[in-house]
């Protein structure tokens, strides 16, 4: 069991969880929610799989509308789209002898909005060590 895990478990019964600043949030999911938010995020983590989940925020597409606006191949894009539907990001509905594929609802976008908004912002760069010590 990872250490994060076994904080967790151990954590578990607890009612809040105390930041370094000292303040208290709320409590600490379950293991397995944490373990569902993880694979939700891996599932996003690739540029494509983002510009997907950005293109449907706002309607749903078909795959050659998406081959089209994103600039990268049929092939790929089915491919993407296969990750995102396993893992529960999107679904398709046929129409005809086309698939209009659409998010399963909005908290995705909006997960993928703010990643991309603090990706935008500038940060202060930080030493090697620091962002290890955060993993």
């Amino acid at each position: 069991m990872s250490s994060v895990s076994s904080e967790i478990v151990e954590n578990h019964d607890a009612e809040q969880h105390v930041s370094h600043d000292g303040t208290a949030s709320g409590p600490v999911p379950e293991a397995g929610t944490l373990t569902a938010a993880g694979d939700l995020l891996r599932a996003l983590a690739a540029p494509v799989r983002i510009a997907i989940v950005l293109q449907l925020r706002d309607a749903g597409r078909c795959v050659h509308e998406l081959v089209d606006a994103l600039g990268v191949t049929q092939p790929l894009i089915s491919q993407h789209l296969r990750i995102l539907k396993a893992a529960g990001v999107v679904h398709g509905d046929r129409r005809g002898r086309e698939v209009v594929y659409q998010l399963v609802d909005d908290h995705l976008a909006h997960i993928v909005l703010d990643a991309v908004a603090h990706a935008q912002e500038e940060h202060p760069p930080q030493p090697v060590a620091e962002r290890v010590e955060r993993q």
